[in-house]
């Protein structure tokens, strides 16, 4: 359980996200996406964090490294000016030099703090990256809160994976996973994966019964899904 707001931390070549948390005894590093988050207890000093972040930085940066090399090339230069996709709306970014700032989206345009050097669009990237699962955390929340009564089902949690070829999953438990890339999408379409996944509460199948719950949601759900198969992964390429 997440106890704070997420801090950040400097590094040589790479920005380090801190969660603080009461569910962890020691400190865990991961390297997801080619950004860094450091979960630690509660109290860890910053002394503490950025002595393990120094003593790991070899690994952090390999890990970085071989994520760079499997991502699938981009177009995106994650300069000023360049457009990035947010519910199928088009906001452009404005990139300041300063201290590391995470993204927020303020009178249309995304706004992200990076200091000046040669790992800059990395490091922008990475805090696309970031402002985009924190929005899905937020929004599809709110969506399964808003549709699950629609469907009839209760879910027993919501989390935000990466996926490379899904746009959500449903456990046997009862939990909705999501891929944070749909917020990119058009907003009807985060609501068609949103009550398609809540369906597989019902049926845990694509059967007709399983499509035939669906339309009863939505009805235009056959349009949706159309959609995403011929657009979603080149709307939602970062």
């Amino acid at each position: 359980m997440r106890l704070t707001k997420p801090e950040y931390r400097e590094a040589k070549g790479f920005i380090a996200e801190v969660i603080r948390t009461n569910r962890k005894k020691s400190a865990d590093i991961r390297v997801e996406e080619g950004a860094v988050t450091v979960v630690v207890p509660i109290e860890t000093s910053l002394e503490r964090i950025d002595d393990l972040l120094a003593s790991k930085r070899r690994w952090i940066k390999e890990k970085i490294a071989l994520h760079q090399e499997m991502a699938p090339p981009s177009c995106k230069r994650y300069v000023s000016g360049e457009s990035f996709s947010y519910l199928g709306r088009n906001y452009r970014l404005k990139v300041e030099k300063g201290p590391f700032a995470p993204v927020k989206l303020v009178q249309g345009r995304l706004v992200v703090s990076v200091p000046q050097g040669a790992e800059q669009p990395r490091m922008i990237r990475n805090a696309l990256v970031r402002w985009y699962k924190r929005q899905a955390e937020l929004k599809l929340r709110e969506k399964v809160a808003r549709w699950a009564p629609q469907v009839g089902v209760a879910p027993t949690g919501v989390t935000i994976k990466t996926f490379k070829s899904r746009w959500g999953s449903c456990t046997s438990k009862g939990e909705l996973q999501f891929n944070w890339r749909i917020m990119m999408a058009p907003n009807r379409m985060v609501d068609y994966v949103v009550v398609h996944e809540l369906c597989h509460l019902i049926r845990h199948d694509h059967s007709p019964e399983f499509w035939a719950q669906v339309g009863k949601v939505l009805s235009d759900y056959e349009e949706n899904r159309e959609w995403l198969k011929r657009n979603g992964y080149v709307v939602t390429a970062l």
